[in-house]
């Protein structure tokens, strides 16, 4: 960390743009995302100049590119979604997320902007330049808003994003080619750094990041039932700053647990929902080709509470999982597998110092502790 220079320079690169015969330049150190047919397919953390065709070749998987191609050649069968954003107090964050929506290759039939009770009325007016409709929910929580933007929508699809991410071009229309079969409940897509212009940044997107690889994953029954000893870790799905969903599992499973996510334990909201369609008989995809980019908090200060609340909410799901489920493998992630976990990073930290995966334990434990604490408290609760 300490030989990195800030800002990290992010470079997309696509090979086949280069003219037949001619050499590229050598790539300089960063981060370097390689596209093809538009989409990203590989990155690489550069640290010294090298070749962009062998870093390609070393890099990118051909199943993988022609994944790919086959999803931008695919045909659009399901457009009947709609575009739902949380938010509170930030209209610029949010004026740029919207800015990236009318861009979308499948234009969605509505976009629901849920104001999270924000201070004055700066989001509202970002709401309607965009020409978005507005909603109000006074309930402070981003679950009693995901909740409210459910019941808004009326389409037979929806499509969460977050109000700090830009959207690619095809990414409505890539999570919509990917329910090709009626037992898919949610899918998720690849979020990509937006920027990596400060340490904290680097940090987040190096153990924290939304990116779950380049690779289409299907979690079905087989997944869940083979993680049973200690609960289907449901978090490698993806983000819920790129989610879609069919309308009808709300209806099936209920809505996000209120007790979760900011504004209550702190998060994993979304996860605990995944959870809960895998638990039903439902299939979550992950579908890479529906890319999106997260502007992660720049401050160390802001990273410490931010993954505070990560671990809380981690716990606080755990414990919902349980509670809806009955698996005792939630119990055990718990009190077994987290307890030695951290024992184990404890000890090495004492022996060889601290690293970049440790700046944060304290509150990892902190975290921890709290979201056990803070969900027994409101057992009874009713979830939403």
């Amino acid at each position: 960390m300490k030989d990195v220079v800030f800002p990290m320079p992010t470079q997309y690169l696509d090979p086949s743009s280069y003219a037949v015969g001619t050499e590229a330049p050598a790539i300089g150190a960063g981060l370097v995302v390689f596209m093809s047919e538009g989409l990203p397919v590989g990155q690489a953390y550069v640290e010294s100049p090298e070749s962009p065709a062998a870093l390609f070749a070393k890099t990118v998987q051909p199943d993988i590119v022609e994944n790919a191609r086959r999803v931008m050649q695919a045909p659009i069968v399901n457009r009947d979604v709609s575009v739902l954003i949380c938010t509170k107090d930030r209209p610029e964050e949010l004026a740029r997320c919207l800015a990236s929506v009318p861009k979308q290759s499948l234009p969605p039939v509505e976009i629901i902007v849920v104001d999270n009770a924000s201070a004055g009325d700066a989001t509202r007016r970002v709401v309607e330049a965009a020409g978005a409709t507005y909603v109000r929910e006074d309930r402070i929580g981003l679950d009693h808003a995901r909740n409210a933007a459910v019941r808004a929508a009326k389409t037979e699809f929806v499509a969460f994003t977050d109000d700090d991410v830009v959207l690619h071009e095809r990414w409505l229309e890539n999570l919509m080619k990917a329910f090709d079969r009626p037992d898919i409940g949610c899918v998720t897509g690849l979020v990509l750094p937006g920027e990596l212009s400060t340490p904290a940044q680097l940090i987040f997107e190096t153990h924290w990041g939304f990116g779950r690889g380049y690779r289409r994953k299907d979690f079905d029954q087989d997944f869940y039932r083979q993680h049973e000893r200690y609960g289907a870790p449901v978090w490698l799905v993806g983000a819920g700053a790129s989610q879609a969903f069919r309308r009808k599992v709300f209806d099936e499973s209920g809505l996000f647990d209120i007790r979760l996510d900011m504004g209550a334990a702190g998060c994993s909201g979304d996860s605990e929902f995944w959870n809960r369609l895998l638990h039903h008989g439902q299939i979550c995809r992950y579908e890479p080709t529906a890319v999106s980019w997260h502007f992660h908090r720049k401050e160390m200060d802001g990273l410490a509470r931010q993954i505070h609340q990560y671990m809380s909410g981690h716990v606080a799901a755990l414990l919902v999982q349980y509670q809806n489920t009955g698996n005792r493998g939630h119990l055990r992630r718990i009190l077994v597998s987290l307890p030695e976990y951290y024992f184990k990073r404890w000890k090495r930290r004492l022996r060889k110092g601290t690293t970049s995966q440790d700046f944060f334990l304290k509150e990892e434990v902190l975290g921890s502790l709290h979201g056990a604490f803070y969900l027994l408290s409101r057992w009874k609760v009713q979830p939403w």
